[in-house]
């Protein structure tokens, strides 16, 4: 059983889906968290709840993680009240449809402040306190669209492309400072993002037959190598991309 114990987690976009199972998930491994969400305070709640009956502390904040200044804000008061954050989990993020030539420039913008910037904010305010520290765990949750590309989604791609490319940077230019960047990159999960595809039988039933392991995973079964990539075992790791896609797309 991997062991968290005094450890201090934010996950952001704690509220729903992946990143609701690995608030869950890091709190039965001995964590403390703060999750933010953006609207639904009720469903935020709801987390805190599961966490606090696993015996552990949860902090919630309303952030907008296209805006620097609320997540610096969040940063600052959570590391007032803890003295320090041990792992960021970067899981917020948007999925929504753009055909090229026709997409709304505000569709765009919207996709990169969310997906990447609110990644850069997150990270550029969290690292100092890991570097005072030396030590750290940044795990950032990209997709396998950021490996191979999605028709009609190229902008929600480009911005997971770009989380990739960030990890890899950041796992070498932080591993002196014993923090560890790594990401995970799941294909279709089960969440609330895909609760619209999904209301189709026939084509999810397509959807799980183009996967070799032939099912949609739940959450939890991203939140599992999130935990691992927080722990200890995942020490001599950094800068990787780990695909959790059921086979769907073999790298390597």
């Amino acid at each position: 059983m991997i062991r968290l114990d005094g450890k201090k987690a934010w996950i952001t976009g704690g509220s729903r889906g992946i990143g609701r199972a690995s608030a869950v998930m890091l709190a039965q491994a001995g964590c403390d968290v703060v999750i933010n969400y953006k609207k639904n305070r009720n469903e935020a709640e709801k987390v805190k709840q599961m966490v606090e009956k696993e015996g552990r502390e949860c902090l919630i904040y309303r952030v907008d993680m296209s805006r620097k200044d609320q997540v610096e804000t969040l940063v600052k008061e959570v590391v007032e009240r803890w003295g320090k954050l041990d792992i960021l989990v970067n899981n917020a993020g948007i999925w929504t449809y753009g055909e090229i030539g026709n997409m709304d420039e505000d569709v765009w913008k919207e996709t990169m402040s969310i997906n990447l910037d609110g990644v850069f904010y997150t990270c550029n305010a969290v690292v100092p306190y890991m570097k005072e520290r030396k030590s750290g765990r940044i795990i950032n949750v990209s997709s396998t669209a950021g490996v191979r590309g999605e028709a009609y989604h190229s902008h929600y791609a480009a911005t997971k492309g770009a989380v990739i490319s960030f990890t890899k940077s950041l796992g070498a230019e932080l591993a002196s400072y014993n923090i560890g960047v790594n990401c995970v990159a799941p294909g279709w999960v089960d969440t609330e993002m895909c609760a619209e595809v999904f209301r189709d039988p026939e084509y999810r039933k397509k959807i799980e037959q183009s996967i070799p392991l032939n099912r949609i995973p739940p959450p939890q079964d991203i939140a599992g190598p999130i935990v691992f990539l927080a722990s200890n075992l995942a020490r001599h790791i950094t800068g990787e991309i780990i695909n959790v896609n059921g086979g769907s797309v073999l790298c390597g």
